[in-house]
């Protein structure tokens, strides 16, 4: 990822305190050379299954997902933090998750109707869990 990929998630995710601490698994994309893309989608399942927590609620990030705004991403992270559970947020790769991620998640949402690139949603992602907590907290950074 670009130097401002990283700047930008970093800037949010420390703004997180540490019962609600981001943690980043970032995994290499499958080499894309002569493989049809169901075959890399697979192959990153794989990597990827192996990389989430068994009791982790999966939560894919999908531009067909179901539109979700700030408040309620607010109410999901009071739930999940009062539940002990830990969230992992999917991104995909440039060809995106493989249809067998996309089946086990239990919620599969949309930060925009666009398209995004996934070092952009990253961001995107983080900053929106710490609005989120700010929410929960009367933290003045979220404004109506």
């Amino acid at each position: 990822m670009p130097a401002w990929i990283q700047t930008g998630f970093s800037e949010y995710a420390k703004r997180m305190p540490p019962e609600a601490r981001i943690e980043l698994i970032e995994l290499k994309p499958e080499d894309r050379a002569s493989k049809q893309v169901a075959k890399v989608l697979e192959q990153e399942a794989v990597r990827i299954e192996a990389a989430l927590p068994k009791s982790a609620v999966r939560v894919v990030l999908d531009e067909r997902g179901a539109k979700v705004n700030t408040v309620q991403l607010a109410e999901w992270l009071k739930q999940w933090m009062a539940d002990g559970v830990n969230p992992c947020f999917m991104i995909g790769s440039a060809d995106g998750l493989a249809p067998s991620l996309k089946a086990s998640a239990d919620k599969t949402i949309a930060l925009s109707g666009c398209t995004l690139p996934h070092g952009m949603v990253r961001i995107m992602l983080t900053e929106q869990l710490y609005r989120a907590w700010s929410i929960n907290q009367n933290h003045p950074y979220h404004r109506e």
